[in-house]
């Protein structure tokens, strides 16, 4: 099976609208790196394909890495800034000794994977099974972002998502003694997502578990609710470790996706924080 078949197969199995039609000239799912007509003698799928992701895939004998990010750290793998930049070079250098292409599957899979006769978002679905919370869903349960968990606390709930999803650590903001029962996972809180997050978790969230989490908008509004004793929290855990467990959870229908007996694996790129306390 050729790796531009092993694409369209994924592409033909997902759904086509995020946030408007995919359209192949403009969406982010492009092809980062290498050939795609040669045959495909194995996938790795993660969230970036960093330079460890990559010698990992080489080393199982993979040549087609399925990645959720983008490749060369910009919205768009954009490299006409990178002339001369050692670091670019150097992972380009080994993708070519690796014989490695790179594929960027984002749109499509948060456009939805068909599951029990409806379309999920695959990302955030990963999420949900890899915490056990499929049946706390509540509000969209087809893009599951919103949770009626049993009632915890924030210190407690942190401690489950490092144990869970293999953090090194992660940051509360506001009340760690907080009982936390409805827990919120935003979309990017940057920009316009801001207020509207903090509107929303005014209206009946007690948690947030955040992907990023800017100091001077959504941070010191929770902060400012825990030390008015409203007992809010947000826990910062990071794009790329909410987001991971749906590219792992991509292994369950990349098979019948692509309708081929091709060696799959997933290989995180795990947790980009190190933690120094005093």
């Amino acid at each position: 099976m050729l790796i531009s078949e092993v694409i369209d197969g994924v592409k033909a199995y997902c759904g086509h609208d995020w946030g408007g039609p995919i359209m192949d000239d403009t969406t982010r799912d492009q092809v980062l790196w290498g050939p795609v007509d040669v045959e495909c003698t194995g996938i790795v799928t993660t969230c970036f394909a960093s330079a460890d992701v990559i010698r990992q895939a080489h080393a199982r004998g993979a040549n087609l890495i399925i990645c959720h990010e983008a490749l060369f750290w910009n919205h768009g793998d954009h490299t006409c800034w990178l002339a001369g930049n050692k670091t670019f070079a150097a992972k380009r250098a080994l993708l070519e000794e690796c014989g490695i292409t790179v594929w960027r599957l984002h749109d499509h899979i948060h456009s939805g994977i068909p599951e029990d006769g409806r379309l999920v978002d695959g990302i955030f679905m990963g999420l949900a099974d890899k915490l056990g919370w499929r049946d706390y869903v509540r509000g969209d349960t087809a893009r599951p972002m919103e949770f009626e968990i049993p009632e915890t606390s924030a210190g407690e709930l942190a401690r489950f998502l490092v144990g869970r999803l293999g953090l090194a650590g992660t940051r509360i903001v506001g009340d760690a003694d907080a009982r936390v029962r409805t827990v919120l996972v935003p979309m990017h809180l940057i920009g316009q997502f801001d207020n509207a997050t903090t509107a929303r978790m005014d209206s009946g969230f007690d948690c947030l578990v955040t992907m990023e989490a800017t100091d001077f908008t959504t941070s010191e509004y929770v902060r400012d609710s825990a030390q008015l004793g409203l007992g809010k929290a947000m826990i910062c855990i990071g794009h790329f470790n909410v987001e991971e467990p749906g590219m792992e959870y991509m292994l369950r229908w990349l098979p019948r996706a692509i309708g081929a007996d091709v060696p799959a694996s997933f290989v995180a790129s795990g947790d980009p924080w190190t933690y120094v306390t005093a």
